[in-house]
């Protein structure tokens, strides 16, 4: 089982490219709240004291120190140590502080502090937005489960040598830096899940259906019909069809297809590939229904992609 997640995680991530923007250090003293408006996606890694993150329609979450907090979906955040402090505009405040020199923020009074490394970054890839939807507006990686395992502060001692002084190629240390935090961060997470959980992450804590993921992922331009892929969970027809829209959410050839058209953007990206041949290749016998099936999946149509590629 942890092996078809892994293997499917790695698949999904592979598409997924991030682009990290900046890590900086960040000292608060009680009382304090920033706010971060929608745009980057962030994450805080919790050195000393503790925090409070708060994302739109989703409950407040609380770390300590040697935890992480990642917020991925851009949405816009509050952070805050639970007192009534009126928060303060993290953009404001690293506008005012940042220098060539150092990335570090102050903030707050004069009570019990606060310390912790921050980033900021967001998913580039257009063709994975259903992706990144599966995963939830806070994920928190606690140091008491276990979870942390020594990676992190491995990570976060060399983010905060990048904040505390900045050297010639820190752009691209750092940016590769917040790239195998989040993946691994993601990894983590979609690790402790299970068959509770909806999306096509939690669907692999279900044995049944993630081996029915599996199929089509490991052969994902074959005809598939619900009674290949029932059989394949070892199911019936009807029972799999219901389990599996229940927990991904998308009925099973819908999936697919949905799969099928993400790895066609992919392949689109390619210099020399052709809207043809990769129709062809991806499974529709036209080129008019791939262009409608994939300008419906991400707003634009095939050559809206050859043409993008043309042009970088």
């Amino acid at each position: 089982m942890l092996a078809s997640r892994v293997d499917l995680l790695s698949q999904m991530l592979d598409l997924v490219r991030l682009r990290g923007e900046l890590v900086f250090s960040a000292e608060l003293s009680h009382p304090w709240a920033l706010r971060f408006e929608p745009g980057s996606a962030y994450f805080f890694v919790v050195l000393e004291g503790s925090l409070i993150a708060q994302a739109a329609d989703a409950p407040p979450v609380k770390a300590v120190a040697g935890d992480l907090v990642m917020l991925p979906r851009g949405t816009g955040y509050i952070l805050g140590d639970g007192s009534d402090a009126t928060a303060a505009d993290a953009a404001d405040l690293m506008r005012e502080q940042f220098t060539a020199e150092q990335l570090g923020l102050r903030h707050g009074g004069n009570g019990e502090q606060t310390r912790v490394i921050a980033g900021a970054f967001h998913f580039e890839s257009t063709a994975v937005p259903w992706v990144v939807s599966a995963l939830p507006a806070v994920i928190h990686i606690a140091k008491s489960g276990g979870q942390t395992g020594g990676w992190l502060e491995g990570l976060a001692y060399f983010m905060m040598m990048e904040a505390q002084m900045v050297h010639p190629g820190s752009s691209v240390m750092i940016s590769r830096l917040i790239d195998v935090l989040i993946i691994r961060v993601i990894r983590t997470w979609a690790q402790t899940k299970n068959a509770s959980d909806t999306g096509w992450l939690g669907a692999l804590g279900d044995p049944r259906i993630s081996r029915a993921l599996k199929a089509i992922h490991d052969e994902p331009f074959r005809k598939w019909s619900v009674a290949d892929l029932a059989n394949a969970a070892g199911m019936s027809r009807s029972s799999f069809a219901e389990r599996f829209s229940s927990l991904v959410k998308e009925a099973p050839l819908s999936y697919q297809n949905r799969w099928r058209l993400t790895l066609a953007h992919g392949l689109l990206s390619q210099a020399n590939a052709r809207v043809g041949d990769v129709a062809r290749q991806v499974g529709y016998d036209s080129d008019a229904a791939f262009s409608r099936a994939f300008k419906a999946q991400f707003g634009i149509p095939p050559a809206g992609i050859k043409s993008a590629v043309s042009q970088s």
